[in-house]
Protein backbone atom coordinates (compact mmCIF):
# COMPACT_ATOMS: atom_id res chain seq x y z
CA UNK A 1 0.00 0.00 0.00
CA UNK A 2 2.80 2.46 0.89
CA UNK A 3 4.72 1.39 -2.11
CA UNK A 4 1.49 1.86 -4.51
CA UNK A 5 0.82 5.89 -2.17
CA UNK A 6 4.84 6.59 -2.84
CA UNK A 7 4.72 5.39 -6.73
CA UNK A 8 1.70 7.64 -7.33
CA UNK A 9 3.22 10.44 -5.46
CA UNK A 10 6.56 10.22 -8.09
CA UNK A 11 3.82 10.15 -10.80
CA UNK A 12 2.01 13.36 -9.45
CA UNK A 13 5.33 15.20 -9.08
CA UNK A 14 6.30 14.07 -12.84
CA UNK A 15 3.79 15.38 -14.48
CA UNK A 16 3.32 18.74 -12.21
CA UNK A 17 7.78 19.32 -13.43
CA UNK A 18 7.03 18.26 -16.83
CA UNK A 19 4.08 20.81 -17.34
CA UNK A 20 6.59 23.33 -15.13
CA UNK A 21 9.45 22.62 -17.53
CA UNK A 22 7.07 23.47 -20.43
CA UNK A 23 5.47 26.83 -19.31
CA UNK A 24 9.63 27.88 -19.26
CA UNK A 25 9.96 26.99 -22.81
CA UNK A 26 6.89 28.23 -23.96
CA UNK A 27 7.70 31.73 -22.14
CA UNK A 28 11.58 31.46 -23.09
CA UNK A 29 10.13 30.85 -26.74
CA UNK A 30 7.33 33.78 -26.48
CA UNK A 31 9.96 36.00 -25.37
CA UNK A 32 12.24 35.41 -28.40
CA UNK A 33 9.46 36.09 -30.89
CA UNK A 34 9.23 39.46 -29.48
CA UNK A 35 12.65 40.17 -29.44
CA UNK A 36 12.35 39.30 -33.12
CA UNK A 37 9.61 41.77 -33.89
CA UNK A 38 10.27 44.64 -31.61
CA UNK A 39 13.02 46.79 -33.75
CA UNK A 40 11.89 49.30 -36.29
CA UNK A 41 15.48 50.43 -36.43
CA UNK A 42 18.97 49.25 -35.01
CA UNK A 43 19.33 50.50 -31.67
CA UNK A 44 22.97 51.78 -31.36
CA UNK A 45 24.80 50.38 -28.07
CA UNK A 46 23.12 49.07 -25.32
CA UNK A 47 20.21 50.48 -22.98
CA UNK A 48 21.65 52.90 -20.80
CA UNK A 49 21.25 53.49 -17.08
CA UNK A 50 17.43 53.65 -16.01
CA UNK A 51 16.83 57.45 -14.06
CA UNK A 52 14.47 57.98 -12.02
CA UNK A 53 12.34 60.19 -14.17
CA UNK A 54 12.12 57.29 -16.56
CA UNK A 55 8.53 56.26 -17.88
CA UNK A 56 7.29 53.47 -15.88
CA UNK A 57 7.09 50.10 -17.76
CA UNK A 58 3.43 49.27 -16.82
CA UNK A 59 2.33 53.22 -17.78
CA UNK A 60 3.53 52.79 -21.22
CA UNK A 61 1.86 49.33 -21.71
CA UNK A 62 -1.91 50.50 -20.04
CA UNK A 63 -1.39 53.33 -22.73
CA UNK A 64 -1.30 50.84 -25.49
CA UNK A 65 -3.96 48.58 -23.81
CA UNK A 66 -2.04 45.68 -22.92
CA UNK A 67 -3.13 46.02 -19.13
CA UNK A 68 -6.84 47.27 -19.20
CA UNK A 69 -7.26 45.33 -15.44
CA UNK A 70 -6.15 48.98 -14.45
CA UNK A 71 -9.86 50.15 -15.48
CA UNK A 72 -11.56 46.95 -14.27
CA UNK A 73 -14.39 48.14 -12.33
CA UNK A 74 -13.88 51.92 -12.87
CA UNK A 75 -16.84 53.75 -14.59
CA UNK A 76 -14.73 55.98 -16.90
CA UNK A 77 -14.54 54.71 -20.21
CA UNK A 78 -12.43 55.77 -23.19
CA UNK A 79 -14.05 58.63 -25.51
CA UNK A 80 -13.15 60.65 -28.12
CA UNK A 81 -12.05 64.10 -26.93
CA UNK A 82 -11.09 67.23 -28.91
CA UNK A 83 -7.70 68.31 -28.51
CA UNK A 84 -6.37 70.52 -25.79
CA UNK A 85 -3.18 71.22 -27.69
CA UNK A 86 -2.58 71.81 -31.13
CA UNK A 87 0.47 71.81 -32.96
CA UNK A 88 0.19 74.50 -35.90
CA UNK A 89 3.27 74.43 -37.82
CA UNK A 90 5.46 74.88 -39.18
CA UNK A 91 6.28 73.46 -42.28
CA UNK A 92 9.29 71.36 -42.43
CA UNK A 93 10.29 72.60 -38.71
CA UNK A 94 10.28 69.14 -37.32
CA UNK A 95 5.79 68.99 -36.47
CA UNK A 96 5.92 64.98 -37.23
CA UNK A 97 8.76 64.16 -34.89
CA UNK A 98 7.69 66.67 -32.24
CA UNK A 99 4.00 64.63 -32.37
CA UNK A 100 5.72 61.04 -32.43
CA UNK A 101 8.13 62.43 -29.37
CA UNK A 102 5.88 63.80 -26.83
CA UNK A 103 3.49 60.59 -27.84
CA UNK A 104 6.15 58.51 -25.44
CA UNK A 105 4.23 60.64 -22.69
CA UNK A 106 1.57 58.25 -20.93
CA UNK A 107 -0.46 61.08 -20.92
CA UNK A 108 -0.49 62.48 -24.39
CA UNK A 109 -2.56 60.47 -27.14
CA UNK A 110 -2.28 62.01 -30.70
CA UNK A 111 -4.06 62.16 -34.39
CA UNK A 112 -1.65 59.88 -36.56
CA UNK A 113 -2.77 62.23 -39.17
CA UNK A 114 -2.97 65.60 -40.24
CA UNK A 115 -6.97 66.40 -40.00
CA UNK A 116 -6.71 69.64 -41.64
CA UNK A 117 -10.34 70.59 -40.42
CA UNK A 118 -9.78 74.34 -39.21
CA UNK A 119 -7.70 75.32 -42.91
CA UNK A 120 -9.60 73.16 -45.87
CA UNK A 121 -13.40 74.82 -46.40
CA UNK A 122 -14.89 71.40 -46.92
CA UNK A 123 -13.76 69.57 -44.26
CA UNK A 124 -14.81 72.78 -41.85
CA UNK A 125 -18.22 72.55 -43.05
CA UNK A 126 -18.66 69.40 -42.08
CA UNK A 127 -18.78 70.84 -38.03
CA UNK A 128 -17.12 70.19 -34.73
CA UNK A 129 -18.28 66.44 -34.45
CA UNK A 130 -16.94 65.30 -37.74
CA UNK A 131 -13.63 66.97 -36.32
CA UNK A 132 -14.29 64.92 -32.90
CA UNK A 133 -15.02 61.52 -34.62
CA UNK A 134 -11.03 62.12 -35.93
CA UNK A 135 -9.70 61.81 -32.86
CA UNK A 136 -8.38 58.89 -31.05
CA UNK A 137 -9.93 57.23 -28.31
CA UNK A 138 -8.42 58.61 -24.78
CA UNK A 139 -9.10 59.09 -21.24
CA UNK A 140 -10.37 62.01 -19.24
CA UNK A 141 -6.78 62.54 -17.88
CA UNK A 142 -5.15 62.07 -21.24
CA UNK A 143 -4.34 64.83 -23.44
CA UNK A 144 -5.55 64.75 -27.35
CA UNK A 145 -2.62 66.31 -29.71
CA UNK A 146 -3.24 66.73 -33.46
CA UNK A 147 -0.47 68.29 -35.85
CA UNK A 148 -1.75 70.20 -39.09
CA UNK A 149 1.59 72.47 -40.17
CA UNK A 150 -0.90 74.55 -42.68
CA UNK A 151 -2.91 76.15 -39.64
CA UNK A 152 0.03 78.10 -38.86
CA UNK A 153 -0.31 80.29 -42.20
CA UNK A 154 -3.93 79.85 -43.20
CA UNK A 155 -5.61 83.23 -42.46
CA UNK A 156 -9.02 81.64 -41.29
CA UNK A 157 -7.60 79.45 -39.16
CA UNK A 158 -6.19 81.52 -35.62
CA UNK A 159 -10.45 82.49 -35.78
CA UNK A 160 -11.84 78.65 -36.32
CA UNK A 161 -9.90 77.32 -33.30
CA UNK A 162 -10.59 80.14 -31.37
CA UNK A 163 -14.21 79.36 -31.58
CA UNK A 164 -13.69 75.98 -30.78
CA UNK A 165 -11.52 76.23 -27.55
CA UNK A 166 -10.13 79.79 -26.52
CA UNK A 167 -7.62 78.59 -23.65
CA UNK A 168 -6.14 76.24 -25.96
CA UNK A 169 -2.86 75.48 -26.02
CA UNK A 170 -0.47 76.16 -29.40
CA UNK A 171 3.02 75.00 -30.25
CA UNK A 172 5.16 76.50 -32.95
CA UNK A 173 7.86 74.58 -33.84
CA UNK A 174 10.50 76.40 -36.12
CA UNK A 175 13.76 76.04 -37.45
CA UNK A 176 16.42 78.38 -39.27
CA UNK A 177 14.14 80.06 -41.84
CA UNK A 178 16.55 79.71 -44.65
CA UNK A 179 16.82 76.29 -43.92
CA UNK A 180 13.92 75.50 -43.34
CA UNK A 181 12.97 76.89 -46.90
CA UNK A 182 15.48 74.58 -48.34
CA UNK A 183 13.70 71.76 -46.97
CA UNK A 184 10.41 72.41 -48.08
CA UNK A 185 11.52 73.08 -51.79
CA UNK A 186 13.76 69.53 -50.85
CA UNK A 187 10.06 67.85 -50.19
CA UNK A 188 8.32 68.93 -53.14
CA UNK A 189 11.24 67.99 -55.83
CA UNK A 190 11.41 65.17 -55.06
CA UNK A 191 7.24 64.61 -55.11
CA UNK A 192 8.24 65.95 -58.76
CA UNK A 193 10.98 63.25 -59.69
CA UNK A 194 8.95 60.38 -58.28
CA UNK A 195 6.26 61.75 -60.99
CA UNK A 196 9.25 61.98 -63.39
CA UNK A 197 8.66 65.37 -63.64
CA UNK A 198 11.27 68.68 -63.73
CA UNK A 199 11.29 71.31 -61.52
CA UNK A 200 13.17 74.68 -60.96
CA UNK A 201 16.12 75.20 -59.46
CA UNK A 202 15.64 76.33 -55.83
CA UNK A 203 17.56 79.78 -56.95
CA UNK A 204 15.06 80.59 -59.57
CA UNK A 205 11.93 80.31 -57.07
CA UNK A 206 13.59 82.15 -54.39
CA UNK A 207 14.78 85.34 -56.48
CA UNK A 208 12.82 86.89 -58.66
CA UNK A 209 14.69 87.19 -61.84
CA UNK A 210 13.47 90.46 -62.81
CA UNK A 211 14.58 92.68 -59.64
CA UNK A 212 17.09 90.29 -58.33
CA UNK A 213 15.53 90.27 -55.01
CA UNK A 214 13.89 87.69 -52.65
CA UNK A 215 10.49 86.24 -54.14
CA UNK A 216 8.27 86.38 -51.35
CA UNK A 217 5.44 85.46 -53.39
CA UNK A 218 7.28 81.90 -53.34
CA UNK A 219 5.63 79.85 -50.83
CA UNK A 220 8.65 78.67 -49.43
CA UNK A 221 10.21 82.03 -48.33
CA UNK A 222 6.55 83.48 -47.02
CA UNK A 223 6.21 80.44 -44.20
CA UNK A 224 9.36 81.25 -43.24
CA UNK A 225 8.95 84.98 -42.27
CA UNK A 226 7.27 83.56 -38.92
CA UNK A 227 6.61 86.53 -37.20
CA UNK A 228 3.96 87.97 -40.35
CA UNK A 229 1.67 84.77 -39.29
CA UNK A 230 2.39 85.22 -35.85
CA UNK A 231 0.69 88.56 -35.68
CA UNK A 232 -2.07 87.21 -36.76
CA UNK A 233 -2.76 84.26 -34.63
CA UNK A 234 -2.03 86.97 -31.69
CA UNK A 235 -5.01 89.04 -32.69
CA UNK A 236 -6.98 85.89 -31.03
CA UNK A 237 -4.69 84.32 -28.54
CA UNK A 238 -2.21 85.57 -25.61
CA UNK A 239 0.88 84.82 -26.45
CA UNK A 240 0.78 82.84 -22.87
CA UNK A 241 -0.93 80.26 -24.62
CA UNK A 242 2.17 79.41 -27.27
CA UNK A 243 4.80 77.96 -26.60
CA UNK A 244 7.94 77.78 -29.64
CA UNK A 245 10.10 74.80 -30.30
CA UNK A 246 13.54 75.16 -31.58
CA UNK A 247 13.62 72.27 -34.20
CA UNK A 248 17.26 72.39 -34.70
CA UNK A 249 17.47 71.70 -31.55
CA UNK A 250 14.77 68.87 -31.27
CA UNK A 251 17.16 67.05 -34.15
CA UNK A 252 20.82 67.57 -31.99
CA UNK A 253 19.27 67.63 -28.37
CA UNK A 254 15.69 66.69 -28.47
CA UNK A 255 14.89 65.80 -24.51
CA UNK A 256 15.96 69.56 -23.05
CA UNK A 257 12.99 70.58 -25.74
CA UNK A 258 10.23 67.57 -24.96
CA UNK A 259 11.15 68.47 -20.67
CA UNK A 260 9.69 72.49 -21.68
CA UNK A 261 6.72 71.24 -24.04
CA UNK A 262 6.32 69.08 -20.63
CA UNK A 263 6.35 72.29 -18.62
CA UNK A 264 4.20 73.99 -20.36
CA UNK A 265 1.29 71.30 -21.28
CA UNK A 266 1.24 70.93 -17.26
CA UNK A 267 2.25 67.25 -17.41
CA UNK A 268 4.38 65.57 -14.98
CA UNK A 269 7.34 65.07 -16.12
CA UNK A 270 8.03 61.37 -17.57
CA UNK A 271 10.27 61.48 -20.88
CA UNK A 272 13.85 60.40 -20.19
CA UNK A 273 17.19 60.10 -22.22
CA UNK A 274 15.66 56.16 -21.73
CA UNK A 275 13.19 57.18 -24.70
CA UNK A 276 15.54 58.74 -27.05
CA UNK A 277 18.66 56.96 -28.68
CA UNK A 278 20.31 57.88 -31.45
CA UNK A 279 20.83 56.40 -34.74
CA UNK A 280 23.82 56.62 -36.85
CA UNK A 281 22.66 55.06 -39.99
CA UNK A 282 19.55 57.33 -39.79
CA UNK A 283 21.64 60.41 -38.54
CA UNK A 284 19.15 61.04 -36.30
CA UNK A 285 17.54 60.23 -32.67
CA UNK A 286 14.87 57.02 -32.68
CA UNK A 287 12.22 56.25 -29.65
CA UNK A 288 11.99 53.75 -27.58
CA UNK A 289 8.56 53.15 -25.76
CA UNK A 290 9.62 50.16 -23.67
CA UNK A 291 11.79 47.28 -23.97
CA UNK A 292 9.81 45.41 -26.86
CA UNK A 293 8.68 48.54 -28.93
CA UNK A 294 10.93 51.07 -30.73
CA UNK A 295 10.34 53.43 -33.36
CA UNK A 296 12.13 55.50 -36.27
CA UNK A 297 10.46 58.47 -38.11
CA UNK A 298 9.96 57.88 -41.71
CA UNK A 299 12.98 57.35 -44.09
CA UNK A 300 11.11 60.73 -46.01
CA UNK A 301 12.44 62.66 -42.85
CA UNK A 302 16.13 64.13 -42.99
CA UNK A 303 16.27 64.40 -46.78
CA UNK A 304 19.58 65.62 -48.22
CA UNK A 305 19.19 69.08 -49.28
CA UNK A 306 20.86 70.11 -52.86
CA UNK A 307 23.54 72.46 -52.99
CA UNK A 308 22.29 76.22 -53.11
CA UNK A 309 24.02 78.92 -54.52
CA UNK A 310 26.10 80.76 -51.28
CA UNK A 311 25.12 84.18 -52.57
CA UNK A 312 21.51 82.95 -52.66
CA UNK A 313 21.62 81.98 -49.28
CA UNK A 314 23.16 85.22 -48.01
CA UNK A 315 21.07 87.30 -49.40
CA UNK A 316 17.68 84.96 -48.00
CA UNK A 317 19.57 85.43 -44.39
CA UNK A 318 19.82 89.05 -44.68
CA UNK A 319 16.09 89.26 -45.61
CA UNK A 320 14.56 87.23 -42.98
CA UNK A 321 16.77 88.98 -40.39
CA UNK A 322 14.70 91.79 -39.07
CA UNK A 323 11.91 89.28 -39.47
CA UNK A 324 13.73 87.11 -36.96
CA UNK A 325 14.62 89.65 -34.68
CA UNK A 326 10.74 90.86 -34.09
CA UNK A 327 10.03 87.32 -33.42
CA UNK A 328 12.32 87.09 -30.96
CA UNK A 329 11.04 89.97 -29.19
CA UNK A 330 7.32 88.55 -29.69
CA UNK A 331 7.87 85.24 -28.25
CA UNK A 332 11.21 85.89 -25.96
CA UNK A 333 12.76 82.86 -27.03
CA UNK A 334 16.46 83.63 -28.89
CA UNK A 335 17.57 81.78 -31.36
CA UNK A 336 21.09 81.38 -33.06
CA UNK A 337 19.87 82.12 -36.42
CA UNK A 338 22.38 84.35 -38.84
Amino acid sequence: MLFKQQALLRQKLFVLGSLAIGSLLYLVARVGSLDRLQPLCPIDGRFGSRGQDEIPLRALQFKRGLLHEFRKGNATKEQKQLPKAIIIGVRKGGTRALLEMLNLHPAVVKASQEIHFFDNDENYAKGIEWYRKKMPFSYPHQITIEKSPAYFITEEVPERIYKMNSSIKLLIIVREPTTRAISDYTQVLEGKERKNKTYYKFEKLAIDPNTCEVNTKYKAVRTSIYTKHLERWLKYFPIEQFHIVDGDRLITEPLPELQLVEKFLNLPPRISQYNLYFNATRGFYCLRFNIVFNKCLAGSKGRIHPEVDTSVITKLRKFFHPFNQKFYQITGRTFNWP
